[in-house]
């Protein structure tokens, strides 16, 4: 291969990987956010911010004394006018539905939890994206898992020389490669 050959295919190389870089870079962001939040799913709800609140019914209740009238009545309590349902999980609590929110009226105490679920900003979005909720969205993910690919591989061969592939580079990626294969081989055992 001529000189003129390897300087137009090097070029390539680097026009693709900045090029690609640029345009994915708002995705890569996104999922990268998501795959931080989905990590710790055991610690934190990543899509749904939960507000619980005590609220104060006045007085004792029975299950009997129970009516579409008293449910409105709770339901003023916490700013809600109407209800979508509302049923009786144990024999001394009603629970109201609304829309996102509901509301523990427990019987024997007088005491009510007002529970109140917000989608979290910019999490919520991008777990979205990330687990392919979206119709359709799975073929561009795909499309997109396949460029972070070719965005990789092109950034391999930027450098050339004791910085590049060949030089320091080997080492970098022989190094990278060692959590991945390390966590797999210890997960045998665990």
């Amino acid at each position: 291969m001529s000189n003129f050959s390897l300087k137009k295919i090097r070029r390539l190389n680097i026009v693709t990987h900045r090029d690609l870089g640029y345009f994915f870079s708002s995705l890569i962001v996104v999922y990268c956010l998501s795959g931080i939040a989905l990590n710790h799913i055991n610690d934190w709800n990543p899509d749904f911010i939960i507000t619980k609140d005590s609220v104060s019914i006045g007085r004792t209740y029975t299950r009997e004394e129970i009516s579409d009238k008293t449910i409105l009545e709770f339901s003023g309590m916490v700013g809600h006018e109407s209800f979508k349902v509302y049923d009786f999980p144990t024999k001394d609590q009603v629970k109201i539905y609304y829309d996102n929110a509901s509301l523990h009226v427990y019987f024997n105490n007088g005491v009510a939890i007002y529970e109140n679920v917000s989608r979290r900003p910019i999490f919520y979005q991008s777990n979205i994206l990330h687990r392919n909720n979206i119709k359709g969205w799975r073929w561009f993910s795909d499309v997109f898992a396949f460029i972070l690919i070719v965005i990789n591989v092109t950034g391999v061969f930027i450098l050339k020389g004791k910085h590049g592939v060949l030089g320091r580079g080997k080492w970098l990626i022989a190094a990278g490669a060692l959590p991945p294969i390390i966590a797999l081989v210890l997960s045998e055992f665990i």
